[in-house]
């Protein structure tokens, strides 16, 4: 079965500049823009924005 386009995988980059990412998929039909989150990073040992790159 091939994956569907309209549920894309997407890397979050955090933007703390640590270079810690997150890899998910997201739903195109509801969410045209680029996402961004609030998640923990490791690196920086704190929650920090993550924004899609693509």
């Amino acid at each position: 079965m091939a994956r569907s386009e309209l549920r894309p995988v997407i890397t979050l980059r955090s933007t703390a500049g640590t270079g810690f990412s997150y890899v998910t998929r997201k739903n195109r039909r509801t969410t045209p823009d680029r996402i961004v989150l609030r998640k923990f990073d490791p690196v920086a040992g704190r929650h920090v924005e993550f924004r899609e790159a693509r």
